[in-house]
C-alpha cells in the first residue's frame, strides 16, 4: 500500500502550483501530459482534483512515440487510466521520432512538439510530471556536458506552456501516491536500458553519489539548480538593460558594451543573436563574439550557425546572414 502522506503531498503540490499561476488558466482548460508511468498518473489524479475544484476542464495528452512494439496499446491504456483518474478527456498523439542528437533527444523534441500542437491557439498550460529526481539528473547532465549555468539551473517550475508542480517532491512520492490510488503504473523498458545516459545516471551515478556523500544528493542538486535560476534571472534582467542601452538600430554600440562585465555582455549578446535568428549557440560562439568587444585586435568576423556572421565595424557590432 502507498502512503496517504505521499498522495496528499502530490495533491497539495499541484493545488498550490495552480493557485500561484491561476492567471494562466483563464481559458477554463488545463492539460496534463500522461505517459502511463507513476509520475504522470499521480499528477493526473492531483490535476483532476484541483481542476474540478476550480471549475476547469482537464484534458490528458498521451504521446505515442511508436518506438516499441505494443506502444499503441500502452498509450490507449494510459488514456483510459487518465479518464478513470478524473480527466474529462484523453487524447493520444502519435508522433514520428527522427532527427539529430540521438533517440533520447529526438523523442523529447517530437513529444514537446506534439504537446504544443495540441494546445488551443490562444495558448494553455500543460502539466508535466518531472520530480526532484528528474531535476537532479538534469543538473548532472548539464555539469557533465559543461553546458553552463543555464543548463545546470535545471528545469523551471513554470516555463509556459509547461508547468512542473512536482519538482520539489521525490519520485518515491508519486509511486506511493499511485499505490494508494490502487493504479498500476506502466514501466517503460527504456528507463532500464543502460544504453541511455539518463538511465545510467539514475541507476548508477546518483545511487553512488548518495552512498559516498551520505544521502541527500538529489535534494542538494535541486537546491543548487533553484539558486542558479534565481541568480540567472537577476543577471538576465541586468543584461536586458545593458542590451537596451547598447542598441543602435540593428547594431550594438561597442563603447556601451565594453563598460560592462564580460558575463553580462555575453548574456546580452546571446539575446541579441537569438533575436537575429541565430540558433544553436555554444559558449565558444558567444566568447568569440564577445572578443570583438573585450579583446579587439582588428580581427575578422565570427561565423555562427545558420550561415550568420557577427563582425565589428566603426565601433558597432552587426550580425548578418
Amino acid at each position: 500500500m502507498g502512503s496517504p502522506d505521499a498522495l496528499s503531498a502530490v495533491r497539495r503540490a499541484v493545488r498550490e502550483f495552480l493557485a500561484r499561476h491561476e492567471n494562466l488558466l483563464a481559458g477554463g482548460e488545463l492539460f496534463v501530459a500522461v505517459s502511463g508511468g507513476a509520475d504522470s498518473l499521480a499528477l493526473t489524479d492531483a490535476a483532476a482534483q484541483a481542476a474540478h475544484r476550480a471549475g476547469l476542464r482537464l484534458t490528458a495528452l498521451v504521446v505515442d512515440h511508436r518506438l516499441q512494439d505494443g506502444s499503441a496499446e500502452v498509450a490507449a491504456t494510459a488514456a483510459i487510466t487518465a479518464r478513470k483518474l478524473g480527466a474529462d478527456e484523453a487524447r493520444v498523439l502519435t508522433v514520428t521520432v527522427s532527427g539529430r542528437g540521438g533517440i533520447e533527444a529526438a523523442a523529447r523534441a517530437a513529444r514537446y512538439a506534439a504537446l504544443r500542437r495540441a494546445l488551443p491557439e490562444d495558448g494553455g498550460l500543460v502539466l508535466l510530471g518531472h520530480t526532484r529526481d528528474d531535476q537532479a539528473e538534469t543538473v548532472l547532465l548539464g555539469l557533465g556536458r559543461g553546458s553552463g549555468p543555464r543548463s545546470v539551473a535545471g528545469m523551471r517550475p513554470l516555463d509556459p506552456p509547461w508547468g512542473r508542480p512536482l519538482l520539489a517532491l521525490p519520485r518515491s512520492a508519486t509511486a506511493g501516491a499511485c499505490a494508494e490510488l490502487g493504479v498500476e503504473p506502466w514501466t517503460d523498458p527504456h528507463n532500464a536500458d543502460p544504453r541511455y545516459t539518463r538511465v545510467r545516471l539514475r541507476h548508477e551515478v546518483l545511487p553512488l553519489l548518495e552512498d559516498v556523500l551520505n544521502g541527500g544528493v538529489a535534494a542538494a542538486l535541486a537546491r543548487t539548480a533553484a539558486q542558479l535560476r534565481e541568480d540567472g534571472d537577476t543577471l538576465d534582467a541586468l543584461s536586458a538593460e545593458l542590451l537596451e542601452r547598447a542598441r543602435d538600430g540593428a547594431t550594438l554600440d561597442v563603447t556601451v558594451l565594453a563598460q560592462a562585465p564580460a558575463a553580462l555582455r555575453r548574456r546580452a549578446l546571446r539575446t541579441w543573436l537569438l533575436g537575429a535568428g541565430v540558433r544553436e549557440l555554444t559558449d565558444a560562439h558567444l566568447r568569440s563574439v564577445d572578443a570583438l568587444v573585450g579583446e579587439w585586435r582588428g580581427q575578422g568576423g565570427v561565423w555562427l550557425p545558420g550561415n550568420f556572421e557577427a563582425r565589428r565595424s566603426r565601433g558597432k557590432l552587426c550580425v548578418e546572414a
